[in-house]
């Protein structure tokens, strides 16, 4: 094992159903056991594909902007802006989504990596 430097300008892989630009930094198929990091851009009025992690909890960190992620399991929607966390329970459905005016750039991702999402990748 050694330490390994990753950078957002080159990721392995994309997740359309999270946006246009969901990068996979860092995840099992660069070598990670249980780490998870994506970097993601929702434009303007851009949302998930509404989706749950059975087995993995998905934290995202907001670095720019503002809009609404989307609790279909408590029927609600809380507003975040750069510098809030957002913290989903694993087995939550749910949809993170641009929709106050700006474009929104996060990091973060289920947590361990979620493997039915994986598979659908590794089949792209």
């Amino acid at each position: 094992m050694a330490i390994k430097i990753f950078h957002r300008d080159n990721p392995d892989k994309f997740m359309p159903m999270i946006s246009a630009d969901a990068r996979l930094i860092v995840w099992p198929g660069v070598g990670a056991d249980v780490a998870n990091m994506n970097y993601v851009v929702l434009e303007p009025g851009e949302a998930n594909t509404p989706h749950a992690h059975a087995t993995s909890e998905d934290t995202i960190f907001i670095l720019e902007g503002r809009g609404s992620v989307a609790d279909f399991e408590n029927d609600s929607v809380l507003e975040y802006e750069a510098g809030d966390a957002i913290h989903v329970p694993a087995g939550l459905k749910h949809a993170v989504r641009a929709d106050r005016g700006c474009r929104v750039v996060s990091v973060g991702g289920p947590c361990p990596p979620d493997p039915f999402l994986l598979k659908l990748i590794n089949e792209q």
